[in-house]
């Protein structure tokens, strides 16, 4: 009889201590957390950001998945397919208003937390292509990006200050990467880019041989200003690129870090505060990092700031709401 008590006693310990390791252990959020290709710069400053995220806030385990960029992003977050996006800024506004990529089709369900660093337009033609001003590109060689990119939609944006369309060119849809390849073959005049300063197409095109970025008039800037709210006008510094000779004006777009609008706030909030209390160790990891301003971090935002970001915002005194 003894025995038996002593094994029912037995029992009843382990059953206890297994409950109470069980109540002990700490929950975990998984997110994903979507950004572009691997030679990209999404990708990296996505592992950069995740990589924080995941040792400053316990409990949360960010994966990184690699996409096409903005567009991609934007519907995988909007259908819940993934929590973190990088996207760019202009892509984004498509997206809120349904039009250009997302025409007639508005998605819903996005909250933006920071815009993370500028994506410049580049527009390289080829020294000898004759190409001074947007309007030289009348029946020339040009690819303007992938179909149905951002890159394609401010070129065409752009192309319109000169009365100009895809048309009026010999254009082509290609990648960073191939757009490169054909430049440096002689098989087009020029092509656009819209990515972060260097990009490595163009850099490793200034390595090989001359190539001129074609600056846009301050009408057509301020043209493009007008009527586009997410565009911010930039200087490109003639050190950029290998060649240069001088700086070009031109006008840029804002890579934008969005959540789920329906994640938590105190999520959001820890999300953003780790951002900005750690630009110094993302900065050792992505070369972008060292762009974050937690002023400019609430500039050219497409869609509205989550709760959580909003918190943090107003409680380091970036703005009053």
């Amino acid at each position: 009889m003894k025995k038996n008590t002593l094994i029912i006693f037995l029992g009843i310990s382990v059953i206890a201590t297994l409950v109470m390791f069980a109540g002990c252990k700490k929950s975990v959020t998984n997110l994903t957390f979507a950004t572009g290709g691997t030679s990209g710069t999404y990708y990296p400053y996505g592992m950069a950001l995740a990589k924080t995220f995941n040792s400053k806030i316990p409990g949360l385990n960010i994966t990184v998945q690699a996409t096409g960029a903005s567009s991609e992003n934007i519907r995988l977050v909007s259908e819940k397919k993934a929590d973190i996006a990088i996207v760019q800024n202009d892509v984004l506004s498509y997206a809120f208003e349904g039009t250009r990529l997302f025409n007639d089709n508005p998605v819903s369900g996005l909250s933006t937390v920071a815009t993370l660093y500028m994506e410049v337009v580049q527009i390289v033609v080829s020294p000898g292509s004759k190409i001074n001003s947007i309007a030289d590109m009348k029946g020339k060689r040009i690819s303007v990006g992938d179909a149905g990119s951002g890159v394609e939609a401010n070129a065409d944006q752009i192309l319109a200050t000169a009365n100009l369309t895809f048309k009026d060119l010999i254009a082509s849809n290609l990648s960073f990467k191939d757009s490169g390849t054909a430049f440096q073959n002689g098989k087009i005049d020029g092509f656009f880019v819209t990515s972060g300063i260097p990009n490595i197409a163009v850099q490793e095109i200034s390595e090989t041989k001359p190539l001129k970025i074609l600056p846009l008039r301050l009408q057509e800037i301020s043209q493009l200003l007008t009527d586009y709210s997410f565009y911010i006008p930039y200087t490109i510094q003639k050190d950029a690129y290998k060649g240069l000779t001088a700086e070009v004006g031109t006008i840029a777009v804002k890579a934008t870090l969005i959540v789920r609008e329906d994640l938590d706030e105190k999520l959001v909030y820890n999300l953003t505060r780790a951002i900005f209390e750690n630009k110094e160790e993302i900065s050792k990891s992505i070369e972008k990092g060292k762009e974050l301003d937690i002023y400019e971090a609430v500039k050219g935002i497409s869609v509205p700031l989550h709760p959580g970001a909003k918190k943090y915002y107003n409680e380091k005194g970036t703005f009053k709401l």
